[in-house]
């Protein structure tokens, strides 16, 4: 079922898990998500990258989302993922997104407030949610990580915006890493303390280790993100099927393995973060 933000993020804090939130590309790594979370009876989270909805996949692809959400029998959230302005994010709510990421994180500090709070106001007469982001996660190729979140800057960030949830930064990076990455566990505790329990949110989980990611759940994480590696499990089995001298030349049958790739790694991500069994 269709829900909103809200919803998966009361759910994972009512439960004390987290929700596993899986960038989606097409319609096959939007069926092995849907497969996951059915067979795992998992709330999950799809999220779609700010420049397909501002290419013209999002118009394809948003309507292959709903289809999926609607007819699952587990709550699925369709969500936006770092929106860097109002034209990707007004573009989601019309195909339908029931979650808004405004990454605003690039900017000066009081101008990511004020943008973000504008798009929460817009998205509140639809009765849609928005993520914020405070400290800039860049990407495994950086030579270095930007300044982690503060729990004060964070603290105002939450009370001037009211957004539902809040990407920190606190040690990930996007990518796949060229070693694993150390969470600044203590960090997010202070964060979480700081604003009254807001629900945060760990980008960049592809790759980290399972214990980080257990240990970032139990002080407060509560919605993760993981693209990189569903990339990895679609592609990778895709070469794998191109290379079999037997390989078949209908598409529909050729996407079946992959699509059972993309299952089977959110299989095993739903359950580390917790969210089997809790739809």
């Amino acid at each position: 079922m269709l829900v909103n933000l809200k919803y998966v993020l009361n759910l994972a804090e009512k439960g004390g898990f987290c929700i596993p939130a899986f960038n989606v590309y097409n319609m096959e790594t939007v069926m092995g998500v849907i497969k996951a979370a059915e067979e795992m009876k998992a709330p999950i989270i799809m999220q779609v990258y700010p420049r397909l909805m501002k290419e013209e996949t999002g118009y394809y692809l948003s309507p292959i989302i709903l289809a999926a959400a609607e007819k699952a029998t587990v709550p699925v959230c369709f969500h936006l993922d770092h929106g860097p302005s109002e034209l990707e994010t007004t573009r989601s709510l019309r195909y339908g997104a029931t979650g808004i990421m405004l990454d605003g994180s690039t900017l000066p500090f009081e101008e990511n407030i004020a943008l973000t709070k504008r798009v929460v106001d817009t998205c509140k007469f639809v009765d849609v949610q928005v993520e914020g982001e405070l400290g800039h996660i860049g990407t495994t190729k950086d030579d270095e990580l930007d300044e982690f979140t503060t729990a004060d800057d964070a603290k105002k960030f939450v009370e001037e915006t009211g957004v539902a949830c809040l990407a920190v930064a606190v040690g990930t990076a996007h990518g796949r890493y060229k070693k694993p990455p150390k969470l600044d566990i203590e960090r997010i505790k202070a964060i979480r303390e700081a604003t009254n329990n807001t629900a945060l949110v760990l980008h960049g989980g592809s790759g980290v280790p399972d214990e980080e990611i257990k240990a970032a759940v139990k002080a407060g994480v509560r919605k993760m993100n993981f693209a990189t590696d569903i990339c990895y499990a679609f592609l990778d089995c895709c070469l794998e099927e191109l290379q079999k001298p037997e390989r078949t030349v209908a598409v529909d049958n050729f996407m079946k393995k992959p699509i059972e790739a993309v299952k089977d790694f959110c299989i095993t991500r739903i359950k580390l973060v917790g969210a089997d069994g809790k739809a």
